[in-house]
């Protein structure tokens, strides 16, 4: 199943694989709210607490008839006189609506939670590709070191940052729907906590990599560049963590676009440093560095643009004021994110391998690689924005005691992943013939990748599947089902079928595209089928007795803080 903030071959692997590509084209030319401390959740109050709806609590105002009297749409609970602030859904649940009627809703919905999602991932991976353009110019080595330096800061911390953080898609939605949203804010500060340990180990990887590289019998001078980039890139390491959870925090809360906003800032100023800090005037000219450095700006940068916008402008109602509370049930965090770091972190190695693999065929496969890979994650991000709308939108409902309408989203979601996947199997199959000269005029590239397309168009109908689903069982917490699906389908099926297919029966990179698309469909079956078997009611009852742990137990412990 496809991973939380990653295209089928995550963004980092992308521009790693087009970084080889590079390279062999370079070795071909050249040789061939309460400021009080301790302030809790407390036990609950005698007074009734109506949960929250995920739709927008619209200002008490006067009706046509004159009267002010409040509405089913009036605020239940505001933030500093400001009306809380959700995407507009525009509808009333009704029990005696048809299911049709709830399925076309439930679209109307996630259609309008996922566009500026998908906005948002189409920019950060002009982050990722910036810095490939930039160095790729200097030089072959220099080229070959950001691949390799890249490729390591992906599965060294990249891949376990955005699978620990992934527990937040479970418990950050249905906080916010919960009778004391205040949650949603001590669950992102639980994760910061979580977060900021699980650095260490990454760091003592980071600043010892070239001794690590060299012993893994890379080239000693690449090892010593990518040595370099993870140095300089490892400034921006903590707030690309913090930026993985300050998403979360605003997307549960309905807040879609500001995530956008923040990236439409720091995109284009991530374009100029590279500019600036590679091939720049004499004094601010860095070189080879002046690309991981762009890069750790841009990612401080967005950091500090969420700090600003969750303080000053948007609703402080799901803030928890800092206490030693974000030092208890870190436990269920550690749980939900390890399952989440297998779920993640073995479909990004699996495509590093395949990568490395692929390297092994020969320039021309290398090339070819790296167009569907570049193709492939440029096309996920549809059903990856969809998962993630559909993730929260779920979570939502489960915290409204929602079930029908959390089953009636988990079935729309996948029908519409079924339809944005048609629609880039048919864009593949019908531009075949001229997709490559987007990339490539190598007549073998064309060639074989014209061969490969329709491999590819099957494969985005499980891919996307898989894309929606991984989100559905985010929002239940199943983390860990998604990491036995994903190591079951790489590793034991996807991988050694695509190898033996390759190499053994001599079929080459079509060989190895059958396998991933083999894994890939296993992956789509069984997480289709544990979703549309899934009991909501007991969802939602798992969500309750959560949200009543937390209520009623505010310095519970790690065994009574959630059940799965």
């Amino acid at each position: 199943m496809s991973s939380p903030y990653l295209g089928p071959a995550s963004l980092p692997s992308s521009y790693g694989i087009l970084s080889r590509s590079e390279q062999g084209h370079e070795h071909e030319r050249n040789s061939d709210s309460n400021p009080e401390e301790g302030v809790n959740c407390g036990p609950p109050p005698t007074k009734t607490v109506t949960p929250r709806r995920s739709y927008p609590y619209i200002p008490p105002t006067k009706s046509l008839s004159g009267s002010s009297n409040p509405t089913e749409a009036t605020p239940l609970l505001v933030s500093k006189d400001r009306p809380v602030s959700l995407i507009e859904e525009q509808i009333e649940s009704k029990d005696h609506e048809s299911t049709l009627t709830l399925l076309q809703e439930e679209m109307k919905i996630l259609t309008t939670y996922s566009l500026p999602i998908f906005g948002s991932q189409l920019l950060e991976y002009t982050l990722v590709i910036a810095s490939v353009v930039s160095i790729g110019h200097l030089s072959t080595t220099a080229l070959a070191g950001v691949s390799l330096g890249s490729m390591t800061a992906s599965v060294t911390a990249f891949s376990i940052i955005q699978g620990l953080v992934s527990a937040l898609d479970t418990m950050l939605p249905s906080a916010w729907t919960s009778q004391d949203p205040r949650l949603v804010g001590l669950w992102a500060q639980r994760m910061t906590v979580v977060i900021a340990f699980s650095l260490i180990p990454m760091y003592l990887i980071w600043f010892n990599a070239e001794q690590i590289l060299i012993n893994l019998k890379q080239d000693p001078d690449v090892a010593h560049l990518a040595a370099v980039y993870l140095r300089w890139v490892s400034l921006g390491l903590p707030a690309y963590a913090f930026n993985c959870i300050s998403r979360r925090y605003f997307q549960s809360q309905g807040l879609f676009t500001i995530p956008t906003r923040i990236v439409l800032f720091a995109a284009p100023v991530n374009v100029i440093l590279n500019y600036l800090l590679v091939w720049g005037p004499a004094p601010i000219r860095l070189g080879y560095i002046g690309a991981p450095i762009a890069t750790a700006i841009s990612f401080n940068l967005i950091s500090i643009a969420s700090i600003i916008y969750g303080v000053f402008f948007a609703p402080t109602t799901a803030w928890h004021p800092i206490s030693n509370r974000m030092f208890t049930n870190l436990g269920v965090l550690v749980q939900l994110g390890l399952g989440g770091v297998g779920q993640t972190a073995t479909e990004w190695w699996a495509w590093e391998l395949i990568s490395l693999a692929a390297s092994l065929l020969g320039p021309v496969a290398l090339a070819t690689q790296s167009i569907l890979v570049v193709s492939g994650t440029m096309a996920f991000q549809a059903p990856f924005a969809l998962g993630i709308a559909t993730s929260v939108r779920i979570g939502n409902l489960l915290g409204e005691r929602k079930a029908r309408r959390a089953q009636t989203a988990s079935n729309a979601a996948i029908l519409m992943g079924l339809i944005i996947a048609a629609c880039l199997s048919t864009m593949f199959i019908v531009f075949r013939d001229r997709w490559a000269y987007m990339f490539n005029n190598d007549p073998e590239v064309v060639s074989l990748v014209k061969k490969i397309l329709p491999i590819l168009a099957l494969f985005q109908i499980f891919d996307s599947n898989a894309a929606v689903t991984a989100g559905i069982l985010r929002a239940k917490g199943w983390q860990f089902v998604g990491a036995l699906l994903n190591i079951s389908a790489y590793y034991i099926l996807g991988l050694p079928l695509g190898v033996f297919l390759a190499f053994k029966c001599h079929i080459g990179l079509p060989g190895l595209s059958m396998g991933l698309t083999t894994s890939l469909i296993y992956c789509a079956a069984f997480s289709t089928y544990f979703c549309v078997r899934t009991d909501w009611n007991r969802e939602v009852d798992k969500v309750m007795e959560r949200m009543s742990r937390e209520d009623s137990k505010g310095y519970g412990s790690v065994e009574n803080g959630h059940r799965l």
